[in-house]
């Protein structure tokens, strides 16, 4: 596993990522964009989570963190499991 850390938080954070972007846009759908005025488009509204643009950027993030873990756990179930076959 100490071998695969780079892998497990790469791919773990796109995969993530793009599952959050999907969501995010399944969700915006649904409930309505509301005014451009309140988008989040400009300087530090992009991080706030009450804005079109923050609640996305904060869903992947989440999303992001969660495979990552995911596939950590995972990896290390598979290690374990190797381990155990070659004895």
């Amino acid at each position: 596993m100490k071998n695969s850390v780079w892998l497990i938080i790469v791919a773990g954070f796109v995969t993530g990522m793009g599952n959050g972007s999907v969501f995010t846009i399944a969700t915006q759908l649904a409930i309505g964009r509301g005014p451009f005025a309140e988008a989040g488009v400009w300087g530090m509204d992009a991080y706030s989570p009450f804005t079109l643009e923050g609640f996305g950027n904060w869903v992947m993030i989440v999303f992001g963190i969660v495979f990552v873990l995911i596939l950590g756990y995972a990896l290390k179930l598979h290690g374990v499991i190797e381990g155990l076959q070659e004895e």
